[in-house]
């Protein structure tokens, strides 16, 4: 795990990606980096997601203090970069995910005025990662509505990409918004993947990638998902009234705008996979396209597992997701070990983990450390039951935060915690799977 993630460093992926020489800055992967000459205009720097100040960090030691302003936005309570940031060129603004809040409208509107002043000979460096979805955001809707609607998605069941779909139609800094501001300097977007496969458009929801037509795309996903009737009446006219401006939204001319993918998860599954190597498993990462229901993703981990000859260790790379059917707290990475523990259980010498890169999987809670996700065993269903806990419960209650909180309370001294904590990483390129066959 701390292979992986020290792989998807956030700092080093835009260090790999920006060079420079004297007056010349070098834009991109090595073989296809543009060149930019600093005399000529001035830079300014955006960076918005969970990894915004790692990232700026990388940009700052390779600009070397050419940097005119900037603005950066990150996600509330991932980190306290106060101090460190206090002397950078760049206002600081925390915002809320997965859900918006004002903290994120007014780092938006920041970045909106600051880049107002660009000009021709400009250049804009666009650092984004995970989160910028929900943190760079001028949405069509009030905040409210905004909010709500993000909300009932979430708990929808639907995918990443689904609800990037919705967000993208109805915001004006999305879908290229963003390099749109930033005209007529010249865009770079420098984007650490959290989106399996990498499609650039669905990674922040696209604040660098311009798209034509998206409202047909944006009331599909609210009728496959029923949002019309969890809404107020008066909601759902608000959002009509959005997604018909929306129509007009992204019909100006095409941005100067040039991206590169600096980081993603496959990065971190190979990390992984060299270091299971290095202790001695014979190792496969299996996918770097995981999808789906996080407990049906659990149970094809536990029938992998089921399946592994000792000494063997199996990958899996991508994002699971929750439909939310019942009361409890979780996230997508510990529902997916929970229902591996119920369908691996009695299963000897095998474990399963599932983290989420960022160290954060699912909703915060108040005033407890955030949970990155949870290992289990074969043994691990026949603990809890034990000592009175019930798995199957839990597990229909969306409820796995609980179950594994319990667990390794009463169990402490006794059994490995299941529950894995890292704290926030600075980075975020989605989730991974291990499964593990012991050796005799």
């Amino acid at each position: 795990m701390n292979a992986a993630i020290t792989a998807a460093d956030a700092e080093a992926a835009v260090v790999r990606c920006l060079r420079r020489e004297g007056q010349t800055l070098f834009i991109g992967r090595p073989a296809e980096a543009e060149r930019v000459e600093l005399g000529r205009g001035r830079v300014f720097v955006i960076a918005t997601g969970k990894a915004a100040v790692p990232m700026a960090r990388g940009a700052l030691a390779v600009l070397d203090g050419d940097v005119a302003g900037g603005v950066l936005i990150t996600k509330a309570g991932s980190g306290d970069y106060a101090a460190e940031v206090q002397n950078w060129p760049f206002a600081l603004y925390h915002g809320g995910h997965p859900v918006p809040d004002e903290g994120g409208l007014a780092g938006t509107r920041a970045v909106v005025e600051l880049l107002s002043r660009t000009r021709a000979d400009d250049v804009v460096l666009c650092l984004i990662s995970g989160g910028t979805s929900a943190l760079l955001t001028q949405p069509l809707l009030p905040l409210a509505d905004w909010r709500k609607l993000i909300e009932l998605l979430l708990r929808s069941g639907c995918t990443i990409r689904e609800l990037n779909t919705v967000r993208r139609s109805i915001d004006r800094i999305k879908s290229g918004g963003l390099a749109r501001a930033a005209a007529p300097a010249a865009c770079y977007g420098l984007i650490l993947s959290d989106v399996v496969g990498n499609a650039l458009h669905a990674i922040g929801s696209g604040p660098t990638v311009p798209e034509d037509e998206l409202v047909v795309g944006a009331v599909a996903v609210l009728g496959r998902h029923d949002i019309a009737r969890r809404l107020e009446k008066d909601e759902w006219q608000r959002l009509a009234v959005a997604l018909n401006q929306a129509r007009y939204l992204h019909k100006s001319p095409r941005p100067l705008v040039r991206n590169t993918i600096v980081g993603d998860v496959r990065d971190a599954a190979n990390a992984a996979l060299l270091q299971a190597i290095r202790l001695g498993f014979i190792s496969q990462l299996l996918t770097a396209y995981l999808d789906g229901e996080a407990r049906d993703i659990g149970r094809l981990a536990a029938g992998i597992g089921r399946d592994l000859p000792p000494g063997h260790c199996f990958i899996l790379a991508g994002e699971t997701t929750v439909t939310v059917r019942g009361k409890g707290r979780g996230g997508r990475n510990q529902e997916l070990a929970l229902a591996a523990a119920l369908a691996l259980e009695r299963q000897p010498r095998t474990a399963v983990l599932s983290f989420a890169t960022d160290g954060e999987d699912g909703p915060p809670i108040p005033g407890v450390s955030p949970v990155a996700g949870a290992v289990i065993t074969g043994e691990t269903a026949r603990l809890a039951r034990s000592y009175g806990i019930d798995p199957v419960a839990h597990l229909i209650n969306n409820d796995s935060y609980a179950f594994f909180s319990r667990l390794d309370e009463v169990s402490r001294g006794r059994a490995e915690p299941h529950h894995v904590i890292t704290g926030p990483t600075g980075t975020n390129v989605n989730d991974l799977v291990v499964v593990l066959a012991y050796a005799e």
